[in-house]
């Protein structure tokens, strides 16, 4: 009954946000929304709360709590005759998915509210303007909440708290509003599926890929699983978790907090990525070099520089490149038949 969508998580303390799928496309509703009479989560199915449940839990654990809520049902009667009448009749809005919001809002009081549904009609029908004035100004959440940009069918990329564009979305360069991209451990859906295989699932280094370039472009990064009918996150999906969450454990200095850097990615490749905090620089590859050397042409080196490597003890050896940059000699590693995990950090102090 749609996919709740998690930060990347291993414990507490490495995700910073969770957003669960309140009420999808079908028009099920994971909460005892009264105008949803007998297709939500207390009249059927677990008979329990599961927004409120869920809130519970996240808030008990000091994680913030989003509510994803699509706007549009794909066979509500009222919907349909709704967009019969091109979209001039607001039965539905009025009657449905609009109280669901209020109610969210002053049932739950979340953090972030990620809305979807919205293509199919203007803002005109969907009255999200008044919405959002309410939320911001009258709101029990008008001083905390945030939101993002699907709120009528060309809001997109235009109009939002922060900007998800489109599903999987990836800029290329620096954008000037903040963004998240929300990309699905499952290429092929966002819900549950029980015939997906292994060559359908993104691996530990493609999940961390993304996190990182989607990072350096100052993004967040919100990674969705699809729950079983009974609510369970499978083992695969759990594993994908757990490898990230262990990365992070290691690199989370130079994503948390972090923001982009004068340059996002080393001369256009996709292999070497670069964040910043404060005075400190961080130059996360994706491919161990062969020769133990990295090479870097972007940063600047002074005569105070100092380069670390997250996870290593003590500082590594550097000198200037016989162009421009800094030439880095990595920690030695054992040969191994197996490749290495990928993603490494290296942290420049100390460079411009």
């Amino acid at each position: 009954m749609g996919s709740p969508q998690a930060s990347p998580a291993h414990d507490t303390s490495k995700r910073r946000y969770v957003v669960l799928t309140t009420k999808h496309h079908e028009g099920f509703t994971n909460w005892g929304s009264s105008v949803s009479w007998n297709w939500n989560s207390l009249d059927m199915g677990p008979h329990r709360d599961l927004v409120g449940e869920l809130g519970q839990a996240l808030r008990e654990s000091n994680i913030r709590f989003g509510l994803y809520h699509s706007l549009l049902e794909w066979f509500n009667p009222l919907y349909l005759a709704d967009k019969e009448s091109d979209f001039k009749t607001q039965n539905f809005v009025l009657k449905k998915t609009m109280p669901e919001l209020y109610d969210l809002v002053l049932k739950y009081k979340p953090d972030l509210i990620w809305s979807d549904g919205d293509w199919e009609a203007p803002e005109s029908y969907w009255n999200s303007t008044s919405f959002l004035a309410w939320l911001y100004n009258d709101s029990p959440v008008k001083d905390t909440v945030v939101v993002n940009d699907r709120w009528c069918n060309n809001c997109s990329c235009h109009h939002g708290g922060f900007y998800n564009c489109a599903d999987k979305y990836k800029p290329g360069t620096l954008p000037t509003h903040k963004w998240e991209m929300c990309s699905s451990i499952d290429k092929l859906s966002w819900g549950y599926r029980s015939n997906m295989n292994i060559a359908e699932l993104m691996d530990e280094a493609s999940i961390i890929e993304e996190l990182v370039q989607t990072v350096s472009f100052g993004g967040n990064y919100l990674l969705n699983v699809g729950p079983t009918k009974e609510g369970v996150i499978v083992p695969i999906f759990q594993e994908r978790l757990l490898a990230l969450g262990r990365w992070l454990d290691t690199n989370g200095e130079a994503i948390y907090e972090s923001k982009p850097w004068r340059v996002q990615m080393e001369n256009s490749t996709d292999t070497v990525w670069y964040t910043s905090k404060g005075p400190a620089v961080y130059a996360i590859f994706l491919i161990w070099p062969q020769d133990n050397v990295l090479k870097l042409s972007s940063p600047t080196s002074s005569p105070a520089t100092q380069v670390t490597m997250l996870g290593f003890a003590g500082t590594l050896k550097w000198q200037k490149s016989p162009g421009k940059g800094l030439l880095i000699t990595l920690p030695y590693m054992l040969p191994s038949p197996l490749p290495p995990q990928s993603g490494w950090t290296v942290k420049l102090e100390g460079v411009e």
